[in-house]
């Protein structure tokens, strides 16, 4: 069952990445997006494999592993796969569903011509991938 446009709209809204457009702006995004539904346990994203997707979470739960860790769990309104999207290089993470999900997915070229378009979207892209890293490395002082 398809999310409706507006709940969709207020899904993207929520997200810290998107939370600076207007509503033009989101509903390009949702445009661009596809909805899909997948099953607690399958593997959204793989550590090592070349980035091609962008997800956001719209209800469930995705557990983000490293070298068979679990570092994180990320919910709804949060997103996953931008690192490796936004370096061009291997996944930094493997995530898993640890619930049934319905995700927005973004592919490469829309995630790409997202950041191109909307330089506010690049920002809190990068600025969100800094302090995931920086969260990575609790050892050390900040």
């Amino acid at each position: 069952m398809a999310t409706h446009p507006d709940e969709k709209l207020e899904l993207l809204k929520s997200s810290p990445f998107l939370a600076g457009l207007g509503r033009k702006e989101l509903e390009e995004v949702g445009r661009l997006a596809d909805e899909v539904d997948v099953k607690a346990g399958h593997v959204l994203m793989t550590e090592g494999s070349v980035g091609r997707e962008f997800f956001v979470i719209i209800s469930g739960n995705v557990r983000i592993e490293r070298g068979g860790k679990t570092i994180r769990t990320m919910g709804p309104g949060e997103f996953l796969g931008d690192v490796a999207l936004v370096t061009e290089r291997p996944r930094t993470a493997s995530g898993i569903a640890e619930t049934d999900c319905r995700l927005l997915v973004l592919g490469h070229r829309e995630f790409h011509s997202l950041l191109d378009e909307f330089p506010t979207i690049r920002i809190n892209v990068l600025e969100s991938i800094a302090l995931r890293l920086r969260d990575l490395e609790p050892d050390i002082v900040h």
